[in-house]
């Protein structure tokens, strides 16, 4: 879609067409095309179905208010998922901030939520397609007063009146995804260039940034949505509250650094010193086991989590924790313990007729198994065998001090 097939999107026409074809399901493209060619050009049937494609996509992200916004393939690839953009609008909210510069705004996943927060926007991109659809996007959530957009080249533009700046910047080339700061544009030195020039700065990053590319002054905060990391920001100046942050959405449940203790939380304990990755105890394997989520491991909150929890881990090289008893948390999924035993397929296969295992969910951390291979040879039937289990288990292949083992378990 060009600039020109967009604004045909924009006329009477055009959105008579894209009302049509989101009043029913989702069209066979070849089909559809054909159909509505009879009665429109060309250029607008297959810029309505490209929008209605992605528009259909987007509610993943946007939830209903996707089939008020436009997009383009890039646009919705890098757009930022709405209940993360509110998330981070809300920070810069409660840092005081009244006016923020946007740069690399994209299609206006931020930009958006931070007008629609309370804050006027200065949103840039030097794309001319990328603005149009943003300045449509601000317009159908009539937020077209407070979103300012402006095609310019994002290094080069003056930030006066801002009293806060938030960088995008482009993670991806011919390879695919850029994990390494260096690699980002505009280059990592122009971003953090940004901090010493607005007195609040804040970067989206990829969810791998190397921890010894984080800048010690700022805040590092990794978000996961339904137990998936979807990405990392780093915040500067009033946006930061914290050294290391996990955020786990819905909810939001937030784990920040500096709140658990050196040891077992026991009397005697010291405090952590704030923003210093603290490593939980190593111990034997408890009743009840804790799979931390995603964004607790990248934050390296072990630690803090293992000091709500009176918990310890496996091993020093493996992110699951254990304990005695059971503690209710949003940072981890629980289970509880029936068995452990060696990792031996013999001795498993053995456990597994025993108990009359027909369906397992196979886990594995620092053991070098296929697990859709290992659920074979524990569930094959032998000769002569009766008719097949119905009881269901979950199996965790790890390490504890450094063996191999299985633990059976249940989901709590």
């Amino acid at each position: 879609m060009d600039l020109t097939e967009f604004d045909y999107l924009l006329t009477e026409r055009g959105q008579a067409l894209l009302a049509e074809l989101a009043a029913g399901e989702a069209p066979d493209p070849l089909a559809a095309a054909t159909r509505l060619r009879a009665r429109h050009p060309a250029e607008l049937v297959s810029a309505a179905l490209t929008q209605d494609r992605l528009r259909r996509r987007a509610r993943a992200k946007f939830g209903e208010q996707a089939a008020l916004l436009y997009f383009t393939e890039a646009g919705y690839e890098q757009s930022t998922r709405r209940e993360v953009a509110r998330l981070r609008a809300e920070r810069f909210m409660n840092a005081g901030v009244r006016r923020v510069a946007d740069l690399c705004c994209g299609v206006g996943g931020d930009a958006l939520a931070f007008a629609a927060a309370g804050m006027d926007v200065l949103a840039v991109d030097r794309d001319p397609l990328t603005c149009a659809v943003l300045r449509a996007n601000a317009a159908a959530l009539g937020l077209a007063e407070r979103v300012e957009v402006r095609c310019a080249d994002v290094t080069e533009v003056a930030l006066d009146g801002c009293d806060a700046v938030f960088l995008d910047p482009a993670r991806r080339a011919e390879r695919g995804r850029v994990f390494d700061p260096a690699g980002y544009s505009p280059p990592w030195s122009f971003a953090l260039g940004l901090a010493d020039r607005v007195p609040a700065a804040g970067f989206k990053v990829a969810p791998g940034i190397p921890h010894e590319a984080l800048p010690a002054a700022a805040e590092a905060e990794w978000v996961s949505d339904g137990g998936e990391v979807k990405e990392a920001g780093i915040y500067f100046g009033p946006l930061r509250t914290a050294a290391r942050r996990a955020t786990l959405l819905p909810g939001p449940h937030s784990l920040a650094s500096g709140t658990g203790f050196i040891g077992s939380g026991e009397a005697g304990s010291e405090l952590v010193e704030p923003g210093i990755p603290q490593d939980p105890p190593v111990g034997e394997v408890g009743r009840y086991l804790y799979e931390p989520d995603g964004a607790v491991i990248r934050a390296r909150l072990l630690g803090d989590l293992a000091a709500q929890l009176d918990a310890r881990t496996l091993d020093p090289t493996i992110a699951y924790l254990t304990s005695d008893q059971l503690t209710d948390t949003p940072y981890a999924a629980a289970y509880e313990i029936t068995d452990l035993l060696p990792f031996t397929v013999k001795k498993l296969r053995a456990l597994v007729a025993e108990r009359g295992y027909g369906t397992l969910t196979i886990k594995k951390r620092g053991a070098d198994v296929d697990p859709e291979a290992l659920r074979r040879q524990l569930l094959r039937r032998q000769s002569g065998a009766s008719a097949p289990k119905t009881n269901a288990a979950t199996l965790v292949v790890t390490r504890h001090r450094g063996r191999h083992v299985a633990l059976v378990a249940r989901a709590l």
